[in-house]
């Protein structure tokens, strides 16, 4: 059984080099192509392939989103970042979207059909470089949670309820001025804009609980 592919990338002349490279390559069928998410999303949904190879940048509707809405409509389907870029600001919000693997279009093809091979078993693959990018990412925030004392993990647990600062002060037995403080401190230690950033910080680190 060939493993199906569909290959998504607005740039023709990167999806015929990958069409053509996979021609060599016993066990492995490019079923379909698309120009941009939209595409991909409705080739998914037709073709039904066993991974889909997504470029991230690309018009009507980016990488990220196509692969978001390909994982939660085709939970079979694997989707694999083919990409360029290797900074976190791309990498997380992909793999958080659903992506089981990132490659950079300047890895070697060999381990790009050695990831396709792994992903389609149900493993996850990352390039090097996207792996020391997350360590370092990981460590960033582990750091960050620790300096928050442990009132400010108390707001912040609140926070992530929905909770007014009145509604925290009332629950926590403190002025409403001093929850303020508190909530300034915690967006400037984890580098944060709103509320909204906390409580979504709050509940992927597990502080919410």
């Amino acid at each position: 059984m060939s493993i199906k592919i569909l290959i998504a990338d607005d740039h023709h002349i990167v999806r015929k080099g990958l069409v053509l490279f996979f021609q060599t390559q016993e066990g492995l069928e490019v079923v379909g192509e698309a120009e941009n998410g939209q595409i991909a999303i409705e080739k998914a949904k037709e073709l039904k392939p066993d991974i889909v190879l997504m470029d991230l940048s690309m018009p009507v509707l980016d990488g990220v989103k196509a692969t978001k809405i390909i994982c939660s409509e085709n939970p079979s389907a694997k989707v694999m970042i083919l990409t360029s870029f290797s900074d976190k600001n791309h990498v997380l919000p992909a793999l958080e979207a659903g992506a089981s693997g990132y490659q950079l279009k300047d890895s070697d093809p060999e381990k790009l059909v050695e990831g396709i091979h792994k992903i389609v078993k149900g493993e996850n693959e990352l390039d090097p470089k996207i792996t020391s990018q997350l360590l370092s990412h990981l460590q960033e925030k582990d750091k960050l949670k620790e300096e928050l004392t442990a009132r400010e993990k108390e707001v912040l647990k609140e926070i992530s309820k929905g909770k007014s600062n009145k509604e925290i002060a009332a629950d926590l037995f403190i002025t409403e001025k001093t929850v303020k403080t508190h909530v300034s401190n915690i967006l400037a230690k984890l580098n944060l804009q709103d509320r909204t950033q906390a409580a979504l910080y709050a509940v992927r680190h597990g502080l919410d609980k």
